[in-house]
């Protein structure tokens, strides 16, 4: 039976209804959708989240299964992650997201109990592939401080704040009548509340006796047969944890002073040894000074030798900025281990689950609030394992991401042989041991590649196929530049105060595997990848002088462009024009006068080296303009191909020939426009005489001394130069749109009727000069004039003021001609306007194919001459020459608002469609799927959408996610293959899909959690224990604790709340191909259910029957003989 969604049919009906109004085609222009067959529909779309990777954001707590081999992080923000071998992992969210307190496995069962500050406790099943919640439970009126189940019992105790403790059934999930009031477990002399309960375990011998810790600093022994204290144990100093020797006469508290208390359990009036392991000790035998308190203390024995202690904090206060330490104590030597940041959690991961054997341990997992550690117990000097997981996203600031799926298959090997020569050295030699779980089975096996840039100007290089995440290379592009100074030595006209080196935006041909990179410095850094090593002895810079000047508007003439005295927004940067200060090798930057000609930041003089992998090609530096700093860039784009590299800022555009590395055009936004544009002036030809302002410049040249060519990096604005290092790069793509959204109308009406009004109005131009900034670039073989029959290479250029512009571009031969004649550039004026600044442009060809911008296909520079002299093939091959009165091609361009489509050479608009009124799209891709191709957008309301092409038809519309952190706005980003992804926190990437199919297979691909393991044999406990009853006691919970035993507890100390986890997880698994068959195998697994309870109340009824029958006839029995005056 065919599913029906109501989205979808409501998605179909407005497609029909847009279709109607706004996807008309132009008087005159044949309907095209007559001719481009469209097989996209709204059943190939569906969204839902896939995997979350990285590492878990603000964590909280920590737990692991010794025998599944699983962890299990919570956080503050009620987010649960579950780790198992490398590959394995899962994410879920608890629905109130208050912060998980605390996390206890039901040890080989595949469920988790987590506590949460809101005061409630849930039952996870892990033996789905989604993991979801079996059952609630709520507390209202007590807080919940610790938890505790022993292995291999259904009883959960709880500590209350209150110092009370409840019994939770944790197959019910209902609370026994048993409860251990605060009041019964302390002295009856104590005049004092011991105030909340901190620790709770049984002792490992004898599970009737319960050990109960109080912050105050009193232990309790407590009988829980009796129901009564055995011992009580005090101490005046508050307790933050306790833990037991396994054979259960000792255990050892660590208090709020930075001791260690050692108590033998029958001799509770006052410890057996008192020590404070990072005190210095008096030499005149007083108490040693107090430490900082030891947070955990966990006491793990071995057969062979001494036991280990590990503990965290305790260290002195003289320590100060000290770091965070985790010590182990062995024998008679003490460890220190330093962590990088402070430790959040710790557990010791031992051979046995049973607490009454030789604990064996062999590691130590260390939660950090920023890392995940393990150390290796078993070898000397305690080595670190290396860890499987993607959890260094976050090791830089993550600024910008790309997402590329269905990549060339000899990428990833590639990447990851010169990536493999990056990893550190000295881990320990054993595996993983968080080894749990199996891979999921997934069909889909395309190779996907993340791309993140960093705040500390590197770049990484994942690996994403298969739902995985695994880092393959790393690029430092700070090598290329000298070290930044100290602070004394910093400039006083600092526009970025941290991270100069900040990725703003990267560009990359997977094809040519050319690299272009845009830093927050207005710097940008061209790379080529080479299995060969190399040295560069110069490093190859560019340094380029954009301006927008406004100084010299005094008396604008009405003719415009002719007038030499109007804006001329890049004029003195053009490589022809012949300005004194425009001279590169003389800059200033005296305290007399402004700074002039001087980049950002210095490029090293130094000979580089360069490692196997992503070597610099160029480096190209926007220079300080009359003590102005440079814009940040905005747009940038690369072409193999032709060899260029385009970017854009608030002031105009450059292109540069990296091959011939030269500047091949600067010039101002206004410039591109054609004369008969209004406001719009004539571009100069881009080849005249070449002043150095353009010219090659070597980074050792001696004409600037150091301290004045290396300089801070630059901002958004000049007019507010003091931004952190995420804000710096989000102004740059965001601040402008928010701003376009709000001033939206009344911005495209004084635009819309500038075409009819005067070209004198010069004021209306500088003010647009001043906005109008450079959106995004593409490349591709088109018809940039109406007049054209055959395609030629060209650059469409968009604007933040929604203009695409169309320029020409003319290549020289192949070989040693196109090293040695120039690039011709042409601008053919504007294509069409959309309101909104431009996000995204491609190119199809008249039967709706993308056509994908010209490549070369990648070689390896550092080779040998008869390799670098193969024909280099360009894709796609010409697209045959278009015949007169016939369009060939369509233009989609797609901006903040809307998207359109127009045909080549024509420049008609054949279909448009308004994508927001209200709001504004964040970013927008032109994406393949299902083997057609479709416009993705992301709104800053949180829709996400799908437009098809060329129609334009709206084929899903889902409020996703609003948005509520720039992060996101600025990581998010679309794919092929029905593929997205966003930074959801600082240390985390989310994945979706917006593919129905990769839906249907979503429980196939994902990973599992549980897998059948037998449960370890118990220790035997020895024929001598046997006899003389040293071994562990055993105790029957059900009788003590059991509603028969106990009663029923109050009803409204906690409220149950039963979970969707069974039956409705088993619902949402079933939507797959055999949703029918699965969807009746339910039914009938309800129907089993229920009859199932029906016959167990049926059973319940029956024994309290003949329960009711038996005590009528004792009854009976016992008052049979008696007479009335004996009763």
């Amino acid at each position: 039976m065919k599913k029906f969604n109501i989205r979808k049919v409501l998605d179909g009906l407005t497609a029909a209804s847009s279709s109607s109004s706004s996807a008309t085609a132009q008087p005159g222009t044949p309907r095209e959708n007559d001719v481009v067959q469209e097989t996209l529909q709204s059943e190939h779309f569906q969204l839902c989240k896939t995997v979350r990777h990285g590492f878990p954001y603000q964590p909280s707590s920590m737990a692991f299964d010794p025998v599944q081999k699983i962890l299990a992080i919570g956080t503050q923000t009620g987010a649960l992650r579950l780790f198992g071998r490398a590959g394995v992992e899962c994410y879920c969210q608890h629905e109130s997201g208050a912060a998980v307190i605390q996390l206890q496995f039901l040890i080989n069962e595949g469920a988790l109990v987590s506590a949460l500050a809101d005061d409630s406790i849930h039952l996870w099943n892990l033996r789905q592939k989604i993991p979801a919640i079996l059952h609630s439970l709520k507390f209202n009126r007590e807080r919940i401080t610790y938890c505790h189940l022993p292995f291999q019992s259904k009883w959960l105790y709880i500590g209350t704040e209150r110092g009370n403790i409840h019994i939770v059934n944790v197959e019910s999930f209902t609370l026994s009548g048993y409860v251990i009031m605060w009041n019964k477990a302390i002295e009856l002399s104590t005049k004092t509340h011991p105030g909340p309960v901190v620790h709770i375990s049984d002792n490992p011998m004898d599970e009737g006796k319960l050990l109960i810790g109080f912050e105050c600093g009193v232990v309790v022994l407590w009988d829980l047969k009796s129901k009564k204290a055995d011992y009580r144990y005090n101490y005046d100093e508050a307790i933050h944890s306790v833990a037991w020797h396994h054979e259960g006469k000792q255990f050892v508290c660590s208090h709020s002073d930075g001791t260690l208390t050692t108590w033998n359990v029958r001799a509770p009036a006052k410890p057996a040894q008192i020590i404070t392991p990072h005190g210095k000790q008096p030499k005149d035998g007083k108490k040693p000074e107090p430490c900082k308190p030891i947070l955990k203390v966990e006491y793990k024995t071995t057969r062979a030798g001494d036991p280990f202690m590990v503990l965290c904090g305790g260290l002195s206060y003289d320590t100060v900025g000290r770091r965070a330490c985790l010590t182990v104590m062995h024998g008679k030597s003490t460890a220190v281990l330093e962590m990088d940041y402070p430790i959040v959690d710790f557990l010791t991961l031992c051979e046995t689950p049973y607490p009454n054997d030789f604990q064996e341990p062999y590691a130590v997992v260390v939660l950090l609030e920023k890392d995940l550690v393990v150390i290796d117990l078993g070898q000397i000097g305690y080595p670190i394992f290396e860890n499987p997981y993607p959890l260094t996203i976050h090791e830089s600031p993550v600024t910008c991401c790309e997402y590329f799926a269905d990549c060339p298959a000899e990428l990833i090997p590639a990447l990851y042989s010169v990536g493999s020569r990056q990893k550190r050295q000295g881990y320990s030699k054993k595996e993983w041991p968080i080894s749990g779980g199996n891979w999921g089975q997934g069909t889909q096996s395309y190779p996907e590649i993340i791309i993140t840039g960093h705040a500390d100007g590197s770049i990484k290089f994942w690996d994403a196929s298969a739902l995985m995440l695994q880092v393959l290379y790393k690029i430092k592009t700070a090598k290329v530049f000298e070290r930044t100074r100290g602070k004394e030595d910093k400039p006083s006209t600092d526009i970025v105060e941290e991270d100069p080196f900040a990725i703003q935006t990267l560009c990359w041909c997977p094809e040519s595997r050319m690299l272009c990179v845009a830093g927050v410095s207005a710097h940008v850094i061209v790379y080529r990848f080479s299995k060969q090593e190399v040295t560069t002895e110069v490093v190859q810079l560019l340094e380029v002088r954009m301006q927008c000047e406004f100084s010299d508007v005094d008396s604008p003439d009405p003719g415009g462009e002719q007038t030499p005295t109007l804006p001329t927004s890049g004029a003195s940067s053009s490589p022809q024009e012949s300005e004194p200060h425009a001279q590169s090798s003389t800059g200033s930057n005296s305290s007399n006068g402004p700074r002039d000609n001087i980049p950002c930041l210095q490029v090293r003089s130094s000979p580089l080296k360069q490692s196997p992998g992503y070597q610099v090609e160029l480096v190209i530096q926007l220079v300080w303009v009359s003590g102005e700093p440079p814009q940040q860039i905005t747009s940038l784009a690369i072409n193999s191909s032709y060899g260029l590299v385009v970017f854009g800022n608030s002031n105009g555009l450059a292109v540069v020939d990296y091959l011939q590395k030269t500047l091949l055009l600067n010039m101002g936004t206004l410039e591109l426009y054609s004369p008969s544009e209004p406001y719009q002036r004539q571009p100069r030809s881009p080849r005249k005489a070449r002043q150095p302002s353009g010219a090659l410049c070597d980074s050792n040249d001696g004409s600037n001394p150091p301290e004045d060519r290396c300089k801070s990096p630059t901002s958004v604005k000049s007019k507010s130069r003091h931004f952190s290092k995420t804000v710096a790069n989000d102004l740059a793509k965001i601040s402008r749109k928010i701003s376009t959204s709000s001033e939206q109308k009344p911005d495209l009406d004084a635009k819309d009727n500038s075409f009819t009004r005067s070209r004198s109005s010069s004021v209306t131009s500088i003010d647009r000069e001043s906005r109008e900034a450079i959106s995004s670039f593409h490349f591709c073989e088109s018809l940039p004039r109406k007049t054209d029959s055959l395609v030629t290479p060209c650059l469409m250029v968009g604007t933040t003021q929604g203009s695409v512009i169309m320029v020409a571009l003319s290549l020289p031969p192949g070989g040693d001609q196109r090293m040695q004649q120039p690039v011709g550039i042409s601008s053919c004026g504007t294509l069409v306007r959309l309101k909104g600044g431009i996000l995204t442009m491609a190119l199809l060809d008249s039967t709706g194919t993308l056509l994908p911008p010209s490549y070369e296909p990648w070689y390896d520079p550092n080779a040998s001459d008869e390799e670098k002299e193969k024909i280099r093939r360009r894709r796609p091959g010409s697209p045959p020459s278009s015949q007169e009165g016939q369009d060939s091609q369509f233009a989609v361009l797609c901006s903040e608002k809307q998207a359109k489509v127009v045909a080549m050479p024509s420049q008609t608009r054949v279909y448009k469609h308004n994508i927001t009124e209200t709001s504004f799209v964040l970013r927008a891709d032109v994406v393949q799927m299902a083997g057609a191709n479709c416009i993705a957008c992301f709104c800053a309301n949180g829709h996400i959408m799908t437009l098809s092409l060329p129609s334009l038809r709206p084929l899903l519309d889902v409020n996703y996610l609003p948005l509520t952190d720039m992060r996101i706005a600025r990581t998010f980003c679309f794919s092929n293959l029905g593929q997205a992804l966003y930074l959801t926190s600082p240390t985390e990437i989310q994945r979706i899909t917006y593919s129905q199919e990769t839906c249907d297979n979503l429980q196939e691909m994902l990973s599992e959690l549980f897998t059948p393991v037998e449960t370890p044999e118990a220790p035997n406990r020895g024929f001598f224990k046997g006899l003389f009853g040293g071994g562990a006691q055993s105790l029957d919970r059900e009788d003590l604790f059991g509603e028969t035993a106990a009663g029923k507890a109050s009803r409204s100390l906690a409220q149950h709340i039963p979970g969707p986890g069974s039956m409705e997880g088993m619902k949402g698994a079933a939507s797959g191909v055999v949703g029918d068959l699965a969807r009746a195998r339910i039914a009938l697994d309800e129907r089993g259910q229920k009859l199932g309870e029906l016959e167990e109340r049926t059973a319940a009824m029956m024994a309290s029957a003949e329960s009711f029958s038996k005590h009528a006839h004792d009854m009976m029995l016992k008052y049979k003989d008696k007479k009335w005056y004996q009763l």
